[in-house]
């Protein structure tokens, strides 16, 4: 029996703490990292680039480098979703048009990585310009199901133990969903907290940079060094006995059996521990969000991808052109600028409820267990809603559904209470599952 986890199955923190105590290399950890995607990739498809000498090059840096050696990310390997630009490495949006395009900079969440001692160790399968046309990236769990999307790969290259740290977006699911299908912890922060400079817009007021690690301390200490603040220890004792209000949300009938059984076993729990479960309904207006953020996104999105829509349209899937581009087209400003409205008017509630009501909301992450199959990645019912409302949103793994597949239950946070929500889902893992 092996007694203690190779490198690339230890934490963010715990390699950053060895590093920094001289008990690990930074050559140590990519090694195990790169032994890791030597052994799965073939199968799990989680990269769309990785050089492995560059990996080599970048950990012999930072362990020749004392500064580098106490820095916050310091030896710690980090996947970037493609499209997020890297100036040593391809972005190629999983499109034909962008075969072999090379930035010229890396996008602000890569310099802020690279300069905290991380390193960029390759770039993740995503889906078509992240929209809906899948990678080839599979579920590590089993490699019949998707990992979800349109983060795929960063989400199965941290579930796989490839790396310990990835970097996904969301638009509608894209972060929450993935991570609830792999089994990982995923964090979509507030709307803006994190720069999107360098990163490929979608939608302007949707797009949100998210997270993925293997446990809540990894993703405090990661969104601390991308939002350029000081890191600090989650204290899951220090936030009381939270009020928690389960959310079942108006698309109740579309959460599969054992996603509302988790959800009951997570509130029982709660309720144990002492904390105030309360049976939370959604104003009935909030049943127009998944239609509202529909229009919002496609009149945005049809609108980004311009150059290739008018440039390269016959490179383009039919999901983009069929789907987005001409949802997006087909929407008038007046019915753009009606959803954008509803969506401010339901976040001003939302805060007024946070501010009075509740700590956070629990509710599903996704349906159930990922679909089997890979032309689709799963439906993003339970997040688009929250992706509109620019809260922060956080997935925890739970339970192992009946086909044995991971399933993860969200917690939503106040809009800009990205930290505190943090810390209550940290008490919240630790009453639910200890």
């Amino acid at each position: 029996m092996r007694m203690s986890a190779l490198p690339n199955e230890l934490t963010a923190t715990k390699i950053a703490s060895r590093i920094a105590a001289g008990k690990l290399s930074a050559r140590d950890v990519a090694e195990a990292c790169l032994d890791a995607v030597a052994q799965r990739e073939s199968v799990v498809q989680a990269f769309a680039f990785l050089d492995a000498e560059m990996v080599r090059s970048a950990a012999n840096a930072v362990d020749t480098d004392s500064a580098k050696t106490h820095a916050p990310l310091a030896g710690i390997p980090a996947a970037f979703k493609d499209i997020m630009d890297t100036a040593d490495m391809p972005t190629c949006y999983n499109s034909p048009i962008y075969a072999g395009h090379r930035p010229r900079t890396d996008a602000s969440v890569v310099a802020f990585t690279r300069a905290a001692g991380g390193i960029v160790f390759g770039k993740a399968v995503t889906t078509e310009f992240a929209n809906r046309y899948p990678g080839p990236t599979t579920n590590p769990h089993d490699p019949m199901r998707t990992p979800g999307g349109s983060s795929s790969g960063s989400a199965a290259a941290v579930a796989a133990r490839m790396v310990p740290l990835a970097l996904g977006t969301q638009t509608s699911g894209s972060v929450i969903r993935p991570a609830a299908y792999c089994g990982v912890h995923g964090f979509k922060g507030s709307w803006g907290e994190i720069s999107y400079a360098g990163i490929k817009l979608t939608s302007a007021s949707l797009d949100t940079v998210g997270i993925y690690a293997r446990c809540l301390e990894d993703i405090a200490l990661y969104r601390s060094v991308l939002t350029g603040t000081a890191p600090a220890t989650l204290v899951t004792g220090g936030v009381g006995l939270p009020q928690v209000g389960l959310c079942l949300t108006p698309w109740r009938d579309q959460a599969e059996a054992p996603m509302l059984a988790m959800l009951t076993d997570v509130a029982n729990a709660l309720t144990r521990a002492g904390a105030e479960i309360i049976d939370f309904a959604l104003p009935p207006h909030f049943s127009q969000l998944i239609d509202a953020q529909r229009w919002v996104s496609s009149y945005e999105g049809s609108r980004s991808l311009a150059a290739e829509k008018f440039g390269h349209p016959t490179l383009l899937s039919d999901d983009i052109r069929l789907g987005r581009i001409r949802d997006g087209e087909a929407c008038s400003q007046e019915r753009y600028h009606a959803s954008a409205r509803l969506g401010e008017r339901c976040r001003i509630e939302l805060d007024a409820i946070f501010e009075h009501d509740i700590d956070v909301l629990l509710t599903p992450a996704a349906p159930g267990e990922a679909p089997l199959g890979h032309r689709h990645t799963g439906s993003a019912t339970f997040n688009t809603p929250w992706t509109f409302l620019h809260v922060p949103c956080v997935t925890i793994p739970g339970h192992l559904g009946p086909n044995g597949m991971p399933l993860g239950f969200q917690l939503i946070g106040k809009r800009g209470a990205d930290r505190s929500l943090l810390e209550i889902a940290a008490w919240i893992e630790r009453a639910a599952f200890t």
